[in-house]
């Protein structure tokens, strides 16, 4: 029985394993230009804004030249990042059964699109909402509630499927299903801030789920 006629999914920690390139391009900025060295975690509590909002705080009159240079980074070691493993075959297989699928990512477009393209995934995707793309970013529900009323769909039948606690609360907001993915470390440590309606250990769980449930 089909239960969802459309799934947004986030991206860092849900379909890509990105999070060592985006530390390893923020250390290399902050170090080359700042010479500044920054940990892991102390890069983590950036996130939110978008990778250019954070570079123009940082850069100043620079900005431009800082930007460029991040993102050349970030495309010429894009190696470090990868999809996990079985995620494109969830993809294919929604598509073939005609699920409309948009992305919900906190990730600037730029970001967004050299992740998605390097990856061989940007293709099944009918929208893509970044966090250039809305007024605020999550937890606020605008790229889904965007999402929802492009393609005329019923909310109960509309499911988010994210790896933190922005993406339940943006689902709750919004008033659709959401599915919490922890094979990530990330993710892992935020396991009991998450309660979605469906939690997921592992990629093979979700994609049983999605053949049960599209």
């Amino acid at each position: 029985m089909r239960n969802f006629d459309g799934i947004i999914f986030d991206v860092d920690g849900t379909l890509t394993s990105t999070l060592e390139l985006i530390f390893e391009t923020f250390r290399y900025i902050a170090k080359k230009y700042f010479n500044k060295s920054m940990t892991d975690d102390e890069i983590s509590k950036l996130f939110g804004p978008t990778e250019d909002v954070i570079l123009k705080a940082w850069a100043g009159d620079n900005y431009e030249t800082v930007r460029k240079d991040y993102y050349d980074y970030y495309t010429m070691n894009h190696h470090m990042a990868d999809l996990y493993p079985g995620i494109e075959e969830i993809l294919a297989y929604l598509k073939s059964k005609n699920v409309l699928l948009s992305i919900y990512t906190g990730k600037g477009r730029e970001a967004a699109t050299i992740t998605l393209k390097k990856l061989g995934i940007y293709d099944y995707f009918d929208l893509m909402m970044t966090g250039d793309d809305v007024r605020e970013h999550k937890p606020s529900s605008e790229g889904i509630d965007i999402f929802v009323e492009k393609f005329n769909l019923k909310k109960e039948r509309v499911l988010m499927i994210g790896d933190s606690p922005v993406d339940v609360k943006a689902a709750r907001a919004a008033e659709v299903k959401v599915a919490s993915v922890i094979w990530d470390d990330y993710a892992k440590k935020t396991k009991d801030k998450l309660k979605p309606d469906y939690l997921f250990h592992h990629v093979y769980e979700l994609k049983k789920f999605i053949q049960d449930n599209v």
